[in-house]
């Protein structure tokens, strides 16, 4: 038998639909393919393979899946970790409208590369991420040899971009970057949200979709108490309802969050085949309310609804890992409702082949099975950390972090090994950020520093504020409170 890569006497768990586990495994890969995942032979060492790799003292694993993200702002990790909610808030959306206007376009490059270059070193393989000008973000994660959903978010009611432009964007970027890199990149379609857009761009988003059909529609819903008001406000009962009459209510859809989601809303989404990217950290870290419902995943999963991990804004809450994700999402659970929500390997299938479904390529990536693309992950396991190594499913989500990655392998192609990242060169793209921070810092009123970090003042926030359709927004929102308490 022959192979490229031969991976042997590690090791395996594969997260099939038995979650089959090794003891002591072989993974065989060609042709950027698995071709055999079972027990070690005692000659698998001298398999006629291309590069051999001894898997002793390492854990065999589907790259990792993050089901939701934004990338852009990733080099000002840090610099949002200790304002209060508001001050974040109105910070993040000055920037982001800078963004919209063609601004910063230096920083936003530097973010996709150093975003890059942690989630490929922390054993992600794939991402789907909503952005403002997502064009840097295909390249960069393609040249990187990772897979990744790309779209442009599309909102009438956050910025102050015409909606006209903003779709002629998403037009272009679809056209030139949809199934590019040997099908690794893949364009999506971004309404932003169900606060933040008006029926009229439901509806041209709904045109848009009917154009590409083989798109999916990346969304946030169900994440704020605003989404049904909003929903009202726009002609229609609810959210669900909202989408289900402008026709996006359907399997290409992936909702972000789904915090408040109801039992008749996990019924219309079952029913729809849609699809829920749970992001645990987010809401843990800036949670307004204490009282607010929790997104109920567990009865998401019963009702056969796929259900991914997303790590959402990672520089809101300074984490690349989507192992803490895992390990969040149960802790959260359990404190909200009561212990046993997980068992381990349910977190881990979220992780990977629950993440794969939600993003409609369940049957390319996300399992170690023969046929499937080869996106392949080796944790070092030979550690005081994972000793006794017991329970492997509870390690991954309990104990597993980035740091533990050793090796990367996507599409057949190794892009780390050894700890080594062989596709970026890690030194010039952290000079790259530190650069585009610094010019940052001096356009702009941010101090940026070692202990911390201090945003422009309440009065320079407000300047630099979108203001047409925040302004729409908040009206609409004030208006449909007055309809729901006096109907008329």
């Amino acid at each position: 038998m022959t192979a490229d890569i031969a991976i042997h006497d590690a090791y395996v768990l594969t997260v099939d639909d038995r979650n089959r586990l090794y003891e002591r495994g072989t993974v065989l890969i060609e042709d950027g393919r698995i071709t055999d995942v079972r027990s070690s032979r005692n000659d698998d060492a001298n398999i006629a393979a291309a590069r051999v790799i001894d898997g002793e003292g390492t854990l065999v694993m589907p790259g990792l899946v993050n089901a939701h993200t934004h990338l852009e702002l990733t080099p000002l990790i840090g610099a949002f970790s200790d304002l209060d909610l508001m001050e974040m808030m109105s910070g993040m959306t000055a920037i982001f409208g800078h963004i919209a206007e063609g601004e910063y376009d230096y920083l936003t490059k530097a973010g996709y590369e150093l975003a890059a270059l942690n989630f490929l070193a922390g054993g992600v393989t794939t991402v789907n991420s909503m952005d403002v000008r997502p064009s840097a973000g295909a390249e960069t994660f393609g040249e990187a040899g990772l897979r990744g959903f790309f779209g442009m978010a599309l909102s009438d009611l956050f910025w102050d971009v015409p909606a006209d432009e903003q779709f002629a964007r998403a037009r272009r970027f679809i056209d030139e970057y949809h199934d590019t890199y040997d099908g690794r990149i893949r364009a999506t379609i971004n309404p932003h949200d169900d606060w933040s857009c008006t029926r009229e761009l439901w509806e041209r988003t709904a045109d848009l979709a009917a154009e590409y059909p083989d798109l999916l529609v990346h969304t946030h819903l169900l994440e704020l108490e605003e989404s049904n008001k909003m929903a009202r406000s726009n002609g229609a009962e609810d959210s669900l309802n909202l989408l289900d009459d402008v026709g996006l209510l359907d399997d290409r859809l992936v909702a972000a969050h789904f915090r408040l989601a109801d039992d008749e809303d996990i019924r219309r989404t079952a029913d729809a085949d849609a699809s829920v990217a749970h992001c645990p950290s987010i809401f843990c870290y800036w949670n307004t309310d204490g009282d607010v419902q929790w997104t109920p995943v567990p009865e998401l999963r019963e009702a056969g609804i796929d259900v991914g991990l997303g790590i959402d804004d990672h520089y809101w809450h300074d984490s690349y890992s989507m192992f803490g994700e895992a390990r969040q999402a149960r802790l959260a659970a359990n404190l909200k409702r009561s212990a046993g929500q997980y068992d381990s390997m349910e977190l881990v299938r979220m992780l990977t082949t629950e993440g794969a479904e939600a993003l409609g390529v369940g049957d390319e990536i996300g399992s170690l099975e023969p046929g499937k693309r080869a996106d392949v992950i080796l944790l070092d396991v030979d550690k005081p950390k994972f000793t006794p190594l017991t329970n492997i499913p509870a390690q991954i989500a309990n104990n597993a972090a980035p740091a533990d990655v050793e090796t990367v392998i996507v599409d057949g192609d190794v892009l780390m090994q050894d700890g080594e990242v062989k596709t970026m060169d890690a030194e010039a793209v952290c000079n790259r950020v530190k650069t585009a921070v610094d010019r940052f810092e001096s356009e702009t009123d941010w101090e940026l520093g070692i202990g911390g970090s201090e945003p422009p003042g309440a009065t320079d926030v407000a300047r630099d504020l979108p203001k047409r359709g925040p302004a729409q927004l908040l009206g609409r929102l004030a208006f449909q409170s007055v309809r729901d308490r006096f109907p008329f």
